[in-house]
């Protein structure tokens, strides 16, 4: 028997990415999908976002794993769209029981030099769009009664802090703080809630010119090898970036009963970048 037969996983941001890899393996064991992404440039993210066409091939590869899956172009800070894309998807797929809270934006600055647009717009996709992808789900679990599972993504920056990041640094620590009360405020319904917390993710989000221009300013079109070279160094584990489907099986994990009574934590998926620093030889 499949590790999730029979159960159905919203996820958002599941255009590309970790979004799509997160659609692709819980549908692998049985799941079925609602698949949410906004497919739009965001102003703030200086790098191309997801389109129409990636969230379609998303759904061809749901499909041919013999899955359903409902796909619509929704933006998590709109909760009107989101409660109405759980009501169609509740409809044609019969019920929801996993949320993966996954979409996200990244930009960089220090903290005192981010515009108030930019500080706005972080806070209101990475973490009031994690809030309102839950709100718009939660009142379904509780009236269908049979549990659910949660799980938001966070980042190692929701765990420590990451200079230029100021803004997604708060947005991912107030995930964690969401999560804790969540977990706490629907344990008596049987619905969990944990948050995932990936190191650097060989996505689009941290493969483009501009993350390797922050890396490098001294050099003029500095290279993905070159940034590899960066990303090597923030694990303990020999490995430049995660491959999004590593953070998928963590998802799998705690949508499946094998975590049925794991509700409330912070689950690093980091190859040791969380890991207390050890000098050379130490």
């Amino acid at each position: 028997m499949a590790r999730l037969e029979n159960k159905v996983a919203l996820i958002t941001g599941a255009a590309r990415g970790q979004g799509r890899a997160h659609a692709v393996r819980l549908a692998q064991e049985g799941a079925d999908i609602v698949a949410i992404d906004i497919c739009k440039p965001v102003d703030s993210a200086k790098y191309s976002m997801a389109s129409a066409a990636d969230l379609a091939e998303t759904a061809e590869l749901v499909e041919a794993l013999d899955r359903r899956i409902v796909t619509r172009e929704v933006d998590v800070r709109d909760l009107e769209e989101l409660k109405a894309v759980v009501d169609e998807g509740v409809a044609e797929l019969g019920h929801i029981d996993i949320v993966s809270a996954n979409a996200g934006i990244v930009s960089f600055a220090p903290g005192w030099e981010l515009t108030e647009a930019v500080w706005d717009e972080m806070i209101d996709i990475n973490l009031n769009g994690v809030w309102k992808t839950c709100a718009a789900v939660i009142p379904h679990m509780i009236e269908r009664g049979q549990g659910g599972s949660l799980i938001l993504t966070s980042s190692t920056a929701g765990l420590a802090g990451v200079s230029n990041l100021a803004h997604y640094t708060a947005a991912k620590h107030g995930v964690v703080g969401l999560m804790r009360a969540l977990a706490v405020e629907l344990a008596q319904y049987n619905i969990r809630c944990n948050t995932v917390h990936p190191a650097n993710v060989n996505t689009d989000m941290i493969h483009n010119q501009g993350i390797y221009d922050l890396f490098f300013p001294h050099l003029e079109n500095p290279t993905r090898e070159q940034a590899d070279q960066a990303y090597r160094s923030m694990q303990a584990l020999p490995v430049n970036t995660l491959d999004p489907v590593d953070i998928s099986n963590a998802v799998l994990w705690l949508a499946s009963d094998e975590a049925r009574y794991v509700t409330g934590i912070t689950l690093p998926v980091d190859a040791g970048g969380t890991a207390p620093y050890r000098l050379p030889n130490g």
